[in-house]
Parts: structure tokens; sequence; C-alpha cells
């Protein structure tokens, strides 16, 4: 029996599906779908080097098979670490992997107010304090990032470190990029910026009544 004819003719078929997914995977526009059929066709093609021995495919493509794998698994992580932000803490933590740091001197301004509005910062060390509302900000809060959603994309308030420190940041077209490529991303980031906005409303209010309660007391 030729087996040369059998392997001509499997690598043939296997070639044949592999340009299918090949296909398949450049009319995907999202990274999920993408990488699924990135794996897909790494595999048809290493099958079908191997009855070939066409071994630069070969090589190539177990290459990009752990390759795609990762990717894939990294951005199956980002949209599970947010879904579970958003049902908790609503820690921007995931976040982190994206990001790069900066080192923060006593009396530097991060961003000033009114200013145009390009990039969002995760506080992992020092203090930080927001001039015109006065809140301090904790170490491990996001802030910067209601700029990305505002129509005019400008600074509401003006951020300074008050003891050196260090921040991640990472700038919107990075976070756009994100949801482009998985817009399961973009639903559940809008859910949890819109949740924080909400939870530095009822900061506001709190501390506004804090101060009217004095007032009111005074005259009695």
């Amino acid at each position: 029996m030729d087996t040369s004819h059998l392997a001509e003719h499997a690598g043939t078929a296997s070639s044949f599906f592999a340009s299918i997914f090949v296909v398949a995977t450049l009319s995907m526009r999202t990274m999920i779908p993408l990488r699924v059929f990135g794996i897909l066709t790494n595999i048809i093609l290493i099958a079908s080097a191997i009855p070939t021995r066409n071994y630069p495919t070969l090589v190539l493509h177990a290459v990009l098979l752990p390759l795609n794998t990762y990717r894939l698994h990294q951005m199956l992580q980002l949209v599970r670490d947010v879904k579970k932000s958003v049902n908790s803490d609503l820690s921007m933590e995931w976040l982190k992997p994206f990001m790069t740091e900066r080192k923060c001197a006593t009396g530097e301004m991060l961003f000033y107010k009114d200013e145009k509005a390009d990039s969002m910062f995760y506080i992992v060390s020092g203090r930080f304090i927001l001039v015109e509302s006065g809140i301090e900000l904790p170490v491990g809060a996001i802030v910067g990032e209601l700029g990305m959603l505002s129509p005019s994309n400008v600074r509401t308030q003006t951020l300074e470190c008050i003891e050196a420190g260090v921040v991640l940041g990472v700038n919107y077209t990075q976070v756009e990029e994100l949801y482009v490529q998985n817009p399961a991303f973009g639903f559940y980031f809008l859910r949890l910026a819109s949740a924080r906005l909400f939870e530095n409303i009822a900061k506001l209010e709190q501390r506004l009544a804090q101060q009217t309660a004095p007032a009111s007391v005074a005259p009695a």
C-alpha cells in the first residue's frame, strides 16, 4: 500500500479545511472568536504538516498555538474579572496588567480641572486628593475614568499628590482597543464606571449632609 499518496491526500484535505478556517478567522470582528478560530487553524495546519513533513509550517503553528491559547485565556479572564468587580467591590484591579507605572512626588499635580482627559490612574501607594471636593482617594482607587465617558472629555477636578507614591496609568486609547476586541468588556466597564459615579455622588451627598447638620442645629 502506497502511504505517500495517502499522506498527500490527507495533507491536501487538511490544507483545504485550514484555508476555510483562515478565511473565517480573518472575518471575525472581535477578539475571542478570532482567537478560537486561530487555535483551530493552528491545530489543523499542524496536523496537515506532519504527514507531508512540512517542517516550517509545523514549527510556525506550534509556536502560534500556545500564543493564541494564552491570549484567549487572557481575554476570557479579563471579562470574568470585570463581571466579578461589577457584582462585588467595584475594584478595577483587572485593568492593572494593561497599565504602566508612574512615580509621583509630594505636591505633584497629575491633572488639572477643565484640561483634556486622556487617561485614568490606579493608586498603588501614597496619598492623593481631589482638590475641589477635598476627597482623599484610598490605595486601590481608580481616578480619571469618568473623563472617558464625558461628552467633552475634560477633567472635572484637579488631582494632587500629597504624599509621594506610585500610580498605574492607562490611556483611553488602550481601553477603547479592549472594548473593540471584546464588546462584553465594554458593557461591564460602563456598568462599573456608572456604579462608581453613583458611589461618588452618594459620598458627596453624605458630606453635604454632615456640613449642613451643624448649621440646622445651631439656632435651637
